[in-house]
């Protein structure tokens, strides 16, 4: 068994026979999410790409009742470990064998600040992940801009690639399709598009951009895709 359910924004949750993760749990303040934090009580992993507000989310109260290892670059590890969270600290290009699989942290154009009250704090570097469960290869790219390292991603046989569309902050609908050609997947799903005004897209015209490249999914929050097949 392997899933992967749409939260809203840019969280997922994937669920293996053993195992439960979360990418980017914003979950408390997000117009468009599927659930709340309290509903998770059986989380493992939870992996964060960045520090801005909207990808942190609901990591530090979802971590502290589960006891869940937070995956994150070594300058949000520092700061959530100061928190009282149990984290896994890795840097870009770094990958580790973690029992469900294999992850590798991937770059990303973006910032990674942490609004902290008053207090802005050095995120470190933002990423993506690359994820291999069982033979199963998904990339979350986290918040980032057209990027020509994600031509190494092809030689990866990635099945899904979740791509952000919403320009301004991220890549737009013609570069995230642009994204699709260097990493060929077989199945893509655009997020981080329409939680905010300044994000709006169209995901239908990334369909229609992307055309036979790949197979366009596009999730509404609380949808789940079945990987098992």
């Amino acid at each position: 068994m392997l899933t992967l359910r749409y939260l809203g924004h840019s969280a997922f949750e994937i669920r293996s026979k053993e195992n439960v993760m979360l990418i980017d749990p914003f979950l408390s303040g997000n117009p468009a999410a599927a659930a709340k934090a309290s509903d998770f009580n059986d989380v493992k992993y939870i992996f964060v790409t960045h520090g801005h507000g909207d990808h942190i989310g609901d990591t530090v109260e979802i971590a502290s009742g589960t006891g869940a290892t937070v995956v994150a670059n070594f300058e949000l590890c520092n700061y959530l470990g100061k928190k009282g969270v149990q984290c896994h600290p890795m840097h870009i290009g770094g990958a580790f064998s973690f029992p469900f699989g294999r992850v590798k942290m991937t770059p990303a154009l973006h910032g990674s600040d942490i609004i902290d009250g008053e207090n802005v704090i050095p995120g470190g570097n933002p990423c993506g992940f690359l994820f291999d469960i069982g033979g199963t290869r998904i990339y979350h790219a986290g918040d980032t801009g057209l990027t020509m390292d994600m031509q190494l991603l092809e030689p990866e046989h990635v099945k899904v690639a979740i791509l952000p569309i919403g320009g301004n902050f991220v890549m737009d609908v013609n570069d995230a399709a642009r994204a699709v050609e260097f990493i060929r997947p077989e199945i893509v799903i655009p997020i981080h598009y329409d939680t905010f005004p300044v994000i709006q897209a169209d995901p239908r015209e990334f369909e229609r951009l992307v055309g036979r490249s790949a197979a366009v999914k596009i999730m509404k929050s609380g949808d789940m895709l079945d990987l098992s097949a």
